[in-house]
This record gives structure tokens, sequence and C-alpha cells, in this order.
């Protein structure tokens, strides 16, 4: 069966760093285009960053506007993983992130395949 599981997650102080991976089991990585996505305190879950499968872009990357610059997804095909590298955290980058297996032209509503969350926490 289909499994993402997320990790990497939790506190950074502000212009801080962290890594967040997501493992994927039940499908190789060439197969469905992986996003990130975080829920604020208080707001709807938006996209944060996608990257197109092989098969569909051959690993094309999109970020949201708010952490262009600042944050850069990359995959492993051979262990199946994705990665979020984020830089330069912010307070406002606080919330809970999700990966998911999809189409990087959806909208969250749209993926089929969800990680269970990991929390990230911006503060000094």
């Amino acid at each position: 069966q289909v499994q993402l599981v997320e990790s990497g997650g939790g506190w950074a102080q502000p212009g801080g760093s962290l890594r967040l991976s997501c493992a994927v089991s039940g499908f190789h990585l060439d197969v469905y285009d992986i996003g990130w996505f975080r829920q604020a305190p208080g707001k709807e879950r938006d996209g944060v960053s996608c990257i197109s499968s092989s098969s569909s872009s051959d690993g094309t990357t999109y970020y949201a506007g708010s952490v262009k610059g600042r944050f850069a997804i990359s995959r492993d095909n051979a262990t199946n993983t994705v990665y979020l590298q984020m830089n330069n955290l912010k307070p406002d980058d606080t919330g809970d992130y999700f990966c998911a297996a999809g189409d990087c032209k959806w909208p969250p509503s749209k993926y089929d395949y969800w990680g269970q969350g990991t929390q990230v926490t911006v503060s000094s």
C-alpha cells in the first residue's frame, strides 16, 4: 500500500534551517509528483513546493512565493525520498507540514495520498 512518512520537523530559530524528509513506499517517485503542503495555525492548508516525477516533467520544481529563494525541494530516486530543505526560516513558516503524492498542478484537495504530517515551529 502507498505510504508517505515525514520526518525532520521540530523547532528552529528564525534564520535557522531544517530539512524535512518524505519517505515513500508503495510506488516509485517516477509515478507521481510529490508536493509539500503546510497548514499554519488558523489557516487553510496551502502548497509550499512540489517536484514533478521524472515521467512527467523530469523533476521540475515549484515554490510558493513566500518560500521562493529560501526553500529547496529535491528527490532521491534511489531511496524513494523527497526532501524539503528550509533555510532562513521565519516565524510565519510555523505549521504542520505534509507531503502528498499526486500532480503538481492540483490543489491540495485533489491529492490522493498524504503523510501524517510533521510539525515545524520557528520562534526565538
